[in-house]
């Protein structure tokens, strides 16, 4: 486990800037895409539990397959060596980690998926407001890379096809959105792998945890 260096995370603060983001969008094509056969793991019971099908929320939600998702990223209760305050998301874009800091002295660690290089961000924002079963908006300059994105400009329903998954925390700096997102991703294979077009994805089961334990306005940390 690393010890995040304060001193390291604030150098990067001024990156955080909204006029130069990319917003988020499925690649679940691109993880398909690199070829590799996946590593099956043995999973114990308590993990498969955690990681069960969802059939109470708006919409059913399927296991997710932890036998494809390496040891270190599923969800575990660990020391906070993040030196940040009780409340506090922080997200190790290096090992790929979200830790939602506790106030007994440890964090709540999430396996993620993050920005693949060309989309990576970092520095000190907050979450100004959670959404359960997003829409979602892909950006005009992501249309533009990607015209087959034009039918969604006014946004994409909810539901089990969108790529918010079931539920989005909205990170700002200051009073500006900066179009980045905490959120849901069911394909497996994307967690631990810097992929997405610059948000953090977790484990649809891992975002729902989160968002019922975050709060509104708390402080985020990206490194």
């Amino acid at each position: 486990m690393i010890t995040l260096n304060r001193r390291a995370l604030l150098a990067g603060s001024a990156a955080l800037l909204a006029s130069s983001l990319a917003g988020c969008a499925t690649t679940a094509s691109s993880a398909r895409s690199q070829g590799s056969t996946p590593v099956r793991r043995p999973v114990p019971p308590e993990v498969a539990s955690m990681y069960a099908a969802v059939l109470d929320d708006e919409y059913p939600i399927r296991a997710s397959n932890m036998a494809l998702v390496p040891e270190q990223f599923w969800r575990q209760e660990v020391p906070n060596t993040t030196e940040e305050p009780a409340g506090s998301v922080v997200v190790d874009t290096t090992d790929r980690f979200l830790y939602h800091v506790r106030d007994n002295g440890m964090a709540t660690r999430y396996g993620v998926g993050i920005g693949a290089a060309g989309f990576s961000w970092s520095g000190r924002a907050h979450i100004a407001y959670k959404r359960s079963w997003p829409r979602w908006t892909p950006p005009s300059d992501m249309i533009k890379r990607h015209p087959e994105l034009e039918i969604y400009r006014y946004g994409m329903e909810p539901g089990p096809e969108n790529p918010m998954g079931p539920r989005a925390l909205y990170i700002h700096q200051g009073n500006e959105d900066t179009l980045y997102r905490i959120h849901g991703n069911e394909d497996e294979r994307t967690i631990g792998q810097a992929i997405s077009s610059g948000c953090v994805r977790l484990l649809p089961q891992d975002i729902i945890h989160l968002y019922d334990n975050v709060r509104s306005g708390s402080p985020l940390l990206v490194v």
